[in-house]
């Protein structure tokens, strides 16, 4: 089984952690390729026992499951190097919240063993496509979210949104977030969206900021084509794919769709979307007991 390794960062004070993961893999005769810039981190530290790896350079790589280890933001940079391959991802937490990282640091060696015998499920998420007239470089597609942003810290700006070309509203406000299910967790959730389950066929939108108290979050369903057209007085705004942020042009036309493939997310049987909510949101937790 060859496992594909991603990480954005590095620290020794998870160094357990990440031994117990390699020395699990090579027990379980693994071949192991790893992406070049955490690789590099690892090998500074000469307390790691690392097993032979070969680099992965320009996402450029085949494996059977990728391992992000990390957060939620170390997830979604993997998802973006895995594409369009159709290759599973398992997210270790050695971050905070972790909605998509969840499986926690301390069970991580076990959990590992327990999956590379077989023991597990996969979960098909949905994936934004982004479509954009200027074509800039950006990896057009997000597991979490899309946003559309202002720059300035005093302006809001006007966001004429359109959905299967029939026009819907023209938000004003500091901007407008198109979360998928699993980005309903994220930035949707801190601008008042609602959750949604990983598996509904639906996105959210959700305002950040609205000027109007009347405008609130909305969930479509997510064969639509939305198409936004932003206007402000600075003449410029941000785009952002999943935290991957670019400056648009005023004017320039933006849209989404959904994308042809989708993030394959491996979860243990033990883990399901419930059990993740009452255990990151402390769902059910009565302080007074």
């Amino acid at each position: 089984m060859k496992i594909a390794i991603f990480g954005k960062q590095y620290d020794s004070n998870y160094r357990t952690i990440v031994q117990q993961l390699f020395d699990t893999l090579c027990n379980r005769g693994c071949e192991v390729c790893v992406d070049a810039l955490f690789l590099d981190m690892l090998s500074k530290d000469s307390c790691l026992q690392l097993p032979l790896s070969t680099p992965i350079c320009d996402n450029n790589f085949v494996a059977d499951m990728a391992l992000s280890i990390g957060g939620d933001g170390t997830f979604l940079y993997t998802a973006a190097c895995v594409g369009n391959k159709g290759i599973p991802i398992l997210g270790i937490n050695t971050g905070h919240l972790g909605f998509l990282a969840d499986l926690s640091g301390s069970e991580a060696g076990e959990a590992l063993d327990v999956i590379l015998q077989g023991n597990y499920k996969v979960e098909k998420r949905s994936v934004l496509h982004v479509e954009i007239d200027g074509s800039p470089e950006l990896w057009p597609y997000a597991l979490n979210e899309v946003a559309v942003l202002k720059q300035d810290s005093a302006s809001m700006i006007s966001i004429k949104t359109t959905i299967n070309d029939e026009y819907f509203n023209t938000y004003q406000a500091d901007g407008l977030v198109i979360a998928t299910p699993t980005g309903s967790t994220a930035y949707a959730l801190s601008a008042g969206g609602p959750i949604l389950v990983p598996q509904a066929a639906n996105w959210v939108l959700a305002p950040v900021a609205p000027h109007s108290f009347t405008v609130r979050p909305l969930v479509v369903n997510d064969d639509v084509v939305i198409t936004l057209q932003v206007t402000c007085r600075t003449g410029k705004f941000m785009l952002s794919c999943d935290g991957r942020s670019v400056q648009l042009r005023a004017g320039e036309c933006v849209t989404l769709r959904k994308a042809d493939f989708g993030i394959k997310v491996v979860k243990g049987y033990n883990h399901t979307f419930s059990k993740t909510l009452r255990n990151k949101l402390m769902w059910g937790i009565d302080k007074r007991d």
